[in-house]
């Protein structure tokens, strides 16, 4: 069995680190340099960089925050939010990033993830999904932190954009996203079963039973916590140990 990667989520304003529910009402929570070290040294399999206002001013402000963590944290780095083009892309990579996110861009400009794979391989070109359920099985995708809609089918635009050479696919439930009720596993098995590439599932976890649900259930390929350990409600070792207890298979540290 493979196994599922456990990551934790930096949503980025500025130079801090953030937290909101449903993608508003956002928190300062502290500086991401000092979290990223503590989600590094609590076996964080991967860590994800949001700039989560980078695409209402049309600018990407992370290289700097990418390239102090590169020198302290050694597990993949997932950075988004504000790439419009490949010379942001190959900024972020020169800075530390090992993949690269889009979401609005994307959107916008769907050619943008064919020239992203073609120039640095598909394994870098992460598909950010942020969607809201409109309807019993339907989701839609939204842009610019979860602010704008997009009139796309979150499910439709998932397959539309695995064929352009998406390798990985980050879906976040806004609905979900800092309620601590649980990922939305309905969303996250819709696009799993539609596509070929790893699945990462973003958005609600609050306990363990919520992971192992999305997992088995959702056929997600890894999990992003954020709220639970940014606000010290558990760490990702207890997450793990609790996980690896109720037969979810994941990295032994």
């Amino acid at each position: 069995m493979k196994n599922v990667r456990l990551m934790a989520r930096l949503d980025i304003k500025g130079p801090n680190l953030i937290k909101g529910v449903h993608l508003e009402g956002l928190r300062v929570i502290g500086d991401p340099q000092d979290y990223a070290r503590r989600y590094y040294e609590q076996g964080a399999d991967e860590l994800i960089y949001i700039d989560v206002v980078a695409s209402l001013y049309g600018r990407n402000k992370l290289t700097d925050i990418v390239s102090r963590a590169a020198r302290d944290v050694f597990v993949p780095m997932t950075v988004g939010g504000g790439i419009r083009n490949v010379e942001d892309v190959t900024d972020l990579l020169r800075n530390g990033a090992d993949k690269i996110a889009i979401n609005t861009g994307a959107v916008q400009r769907p050619e943008l993830i064919s020239d992203v794979a073609r120039r640095f391989g598909s394994q870098c070109m992460v598909l950010s999904i942020e969607a809201k359920q409109t309807g019993p099985g339907r989701w839609e995708v939204y842009t610019d932190g979860g602010r704008e809609k997009s009139g796309l089918d979150a499910v439709e635009w998932a397959k539309r954009a695995a064929g352009l050479g998406v390798g990985e696919m980050l879906v976040t439930s806004i609905d979900r996203e800092g309620t601590r009720k649980g990922f939305d596993v309905a969303l996250t098995a819709a696009i799993s079963r539609a596509v070929d590439v790893p699945v990462i599932a973003s958005g609600g976890y609050g306990e363990i039973r919520h992971l192992v649900d999305v997992v088995n259930e959702g056929g997600a390929d890894a999990v992003a916590i954020a709220d639970a350990v940014h606000y010290n409600r558990t760490t990702l070792t207890d997450i793990r140990s609790a996980a690896r207890a109720a037969g979810i298979s994941l990295r032994q540290l």
